[in-house]
């Protein structure tokens, strides 16, 4: 298999052309997305909370460890998100990931949210068993 051909990856170019040259593999297009800038020389962005909030989501069905959570949680709370948000983000991905990776998540996004799960474990108020 030949190498791909690759040329400069410019934002002026449409996203179809974009989307074309990373399912072909282009080194380019796959290095201006993975590098410090993440694709932002692609102009098309999400907000910076709503893209912290993904970051948060895709470690769901990963099963990341706390180290990874804490990152991201710091990440989406610096630009803005409250517990709530961080909350309804891992409601979201049940669907798509299952009841037991959300169980295995709750709490690592609480930890790392600032949230005493060890005093939460001990007796939730006004809960029934």
């Amino acid at each position: 298999m030949g190498a791909v051909p690759t040329r400069e990856v410019s934002f002026m170019e449409s996203s179809e052309g974009i989307f074309r040259r990373l399912a072909i593999g282009d080194r380019k297009a796959i290095s201006a997305i993975a590098d410090d800038r993440g694709g932002r020389e692609f102009g098309a962005r999400l907000d910076e909370l709503t893209e912290a909030l993904i970051r948060v989501a895709v470690l769901v069905p990963l099963d990341a460890p706390q180290s990874s959570y804490q990152t991201a949680v710091g990440a989406a709370l610096r630009a803005g998100a409250s517990i709530e948000d961080l909350l309804a983000t891992l409601i979201a991905t049940v669907e798509a990931v299952g009841v037991p990776r959300v169980v295995s998540a709750a709490p690592r996004i609480a930890l790392a949210a600032g949230y005493d799960v060890d005093a939460a474990l001990e007796g939730p108020a006004g809960w029934d068993d």
